[in-house]
């Protein structure tokens, strides 16, 4: 069966890209490049659903918010 997770990905100061699955708690991964994050994560995934039923929601978008810190 197929199934389909939204991925968010985001590139920390170091350089790595940084996926995580909002869907599945706690599954995430990271790598130096896109194509092996996508990799990556399309493993942690396979590995997440093996013991976590996904959580149904819905991705409506990103925000971007200002603050004074």
């Amino acid at each position: 069966m197929k199934r389909e997770f939204n991925v968010v990905i985001e590139q920390d100061e170091d350089g790595y890209f940084i996926a995580s699955v909002p869907a599945l708690r706690g599954c995430h991964t990271q790598a130096k490049s896109l194509d092996v994050l996508m990799k990556r994560v399309k493993e942690a995934i396979a590995l997440c659903v093996e013991v976590e039923e996904p959580v149904v929601n819905q991705f409506i978008g990103v925000q971007r918010v200002a603050v004074m810190a």
